[in-house]
């Protein structure tokens, strides 16, 4: 889970970045990389040269993160963007439950993934609340 929340964190960083640098800029289409200035290619890259020299032990997981982004497809990265705001919109408990369960999901074949999903449905908050408890990673995100 500690993966998928900085892989998240730092997706929402860039599309911050990238947000704010086109809402500063005229409504008119935004070069190719190569012709924007140096100004505008500073204001995307600042965020993400911030969190790697913040914390030198999490650059090798934010390489793989970039790796695996630019294997995607366009809407296997329009979906993370979607999971993304999705993920950022639920409270704090809405979160805990989501990490649970995302966790406990990479441990499972396509077939019982869909069974925990149809049991999670069925379970009442309080029900939900011990299975969260009972499956809840030992160590917390680094990143909260």
């Amino acid at each position: 889970m500690k993966t998928t929340f900085f892989r998240a964190a730092t997706l929402g960083m860039l599309l911050l970045a990238g947000n704010s640098f086109a809402q500063s800029t005229p409504a008119q289409p935004l070069p190719e990389w190569d012709k924007l200035t140096s100004q505008q290619r500073e204001a995307l890259i600042a965020p993400v040269r911030e969190r790697w020299n913040a914390d030198p032990t999490e650059r090798p997981r934010m390489l793989e993160h970039a790796r695996r982004w630019q294997a995607m497809t366009p809407e296997q990265r329009q979906q993370a963007r979607k999971g993304m705001r999705r993920f950022e919109g639920m409270k704090p408990h809405q979160r805990e439950e989501a990490r649970a369960l995302f966790e406990r999901m990479k441990s499972l074949s396509p077939g019982q993934r869909k069974q925990l999903r149809d049991e999670w449905r069925a379970m009442t908050a309080e029900q939900r609340k011990a299975w969260v408890q009972n499956n809840t990673p030992k160590s917390p995100p680094a990143h909260p």
